[in-house]
This record gives structure tokens, sequence and C-alpha cells, in this order.
């Protein structure tokens, strides 16, 4: 997450009124009635319309220029990303972690599919976790093993070495191309880091059930067997299942690796949400 040269977001909303006409009425060949006609009510005004959506509701905050992180000699202006993420979590940790190619379409999609109910991980900004997801117990209804939540230390350590005040000055950085990339994707007028606050807000409401969490075997049908078997589970609990996709895999990191990424989540929420003017 990280664009911009800095612009602070501006959104006139106009509202037009419609004029009313004149009603006239004439009865040819007809004798002007004796009586006064009483005059027809006056309509009541129409209930003034809900006041909108604000354009923007949460407008990056413009932080001044010596709190942003310097220019680095090897980012690239065409394509920023690998100098950017390299200079968050190291070379290595980019090379090893991050899926750099369309980076940030890979981003925003991502962002924007974590609060709905499927995220394909083949657009996922992150390489999939390596090892399989584990599981014990006999029959339909097992629980996550105990080891399972080993496989995402590594990436959650670098998570939770990640500068967040830093993360969030190349974010407004370079906040433009990720806008450009929203709007590209289907969205049009609609503020991108509204939708960043809203996702973090929706994983930092994940529950948290008591564990090993329960979850149901799938039986899937086909010719052709699944060459990821391991992806055949769903959680027990119905409320659980229905979960989006991001807050299954917060609940599939295990409680620990959780409550370390909400705590970074709070943290990044705290630094993109404060409003570039006070009025």
């Amino acid at each position: 997450m990280k664009p911009a040269s800095w612009a602070a977001i501006v959104a006139a909303v106009l509202t037009a009124a419609g004029v009313g006409g004149l009603y006239w009425y004439q009865q040819r060949n007809q004798p002007l009635p004796q009586t006064p006609v009483a005059a027809a009510p006056v309509p009541a005004p129409a209930p003034a319309p809900p006041a909108s959506e604000p354009a923007i509701r949460h407008p990056l905050p413009i932080e001044p220029a010596a709190s942003q992180p310097a220019p680095l000699a090897s980012i690239d202006p065409a394509n920023p990303w690998p100098g950017v993420v390299g200079d968050l979590v190291g070379r290595g940790n980019a090379t090893r972690f991050v899926a750099l190619d369309d980076f940030a379409r890979r981003l925003v999609v991502t962002v924007d599919n974590l609060a709905r109910p499927h995220a394909a991980p083949r657009l996922w900004p992150v390489h999939p976790t390596p090892g399989r997801f584990s599981v014990v117990g006999e029959g339909e209804v097992r629980t996550i093993a105990p080891t399972n939540p080993a496989r995402y230390a590594p990436l959650v350590g670098v998570i939770a070495q990640l500068d967040a005040r830093r993360v969030a000055a190349y974010y407004v950085q370079l906040y433009p191309r990720l806008q450009k990339t929203y709007e590209e994707l289907g969205y049009p007028g609609k503020y991108f880091n509204d939708r960043v606050v809203d996702v973090i807000d929706h994983l930092l409401a994940t529950p948290e059930p008591a564990e090993p969490l329960a979850i149901t075997l799938l039986e899937v049908k086909g010719e052709v067997p699944s060459a990821q078997p391991w992806l055949r589970y769903e959680f027990a609990d119905p409320a659980l299942q229905g979960l989006s996709s991001g807050q299954k895999l917060m609940l599939r990191v295990g409680g620990a690796h959780r409550a370390v990424l909400k705590t970074k989540l709070r943290e990044l929420r705290a630094l993109v949400t404060k409003a570039a003017v006070t009025r």
C-alpha cells in the first residue's frame, strides 16, 4: 500500500432541483361558474433527500516531508515496487515472500477481495505459504493441527518487524498509482483508501473462537483427483464457514499470529486515517 505525490482530495457534490410548471384549466362553450372555486391545495414540499455518503470518508494524511522515506537510488520510477518492498522488508525477504510482478494490481485486488467470500491465491501480492494445511483426528470432523500455525511464522515475523510509519509514508507517496489501479479495476469515482480502512476494520472484527478449530472434510467429486487435497476442508461451525476469505485466513494462522497481525493493522489504520486538514 503506498502511492502518491500528494494531493489532497477535493469532492464537490452538485444537486440539481427540478422546476415545476403551470397548470391551467379552460372549459370550451360553458359559462363561467357563478360560485368561487376553492384554490387547489399547495402541495407539501417533498422531503429532503437523505444526505449522500461523502465522496471521501478517510482522506489520506499529508505528513511533513521530513517524516517521509528518503528516495532510494535503486527505485525505478516506472516500477518502484521492488525497491520499496526491498527497503521495507529486505531484499531477501522481498524475493522469498512477495510476488513483485504486477504488484500494484495484486495488492489492490487482494485488498478488495479480503472482505468478500473468495480471494484468489493466484492474485495475492505474497507467495502462498509452503507446506500443507495439517489436521488431526479421524472421521468427517477433525481439528486444525496445533503445529499448523508454524507454517505462517516466517511471514508473520516479517510483518511484525515492519516499520508501520515507513509503510504508511510509502503508501501516501505512491497512493496515486494505487488509486488509478483501483479505478481501472471497475471502481471509477471510488476512493481506494476508504476501501483499505473498511477492510482493515473488517479483519480486526475477526472473531476469536476457542481453539483448536473443528473442520469438516469435504467430498470432492470428479474423475480427476485434486492436486491440493488439503484444500478440501471447511469450518465445521457454519458461522465461521460463512466468514469472508480474509477472516478465514486470520483464523487459519492461529490465535498468536492473529494477535500480531491485528496489532499491526491497528498501527497502520491509525496512520492512514488522520485527516489532512482539521476543520
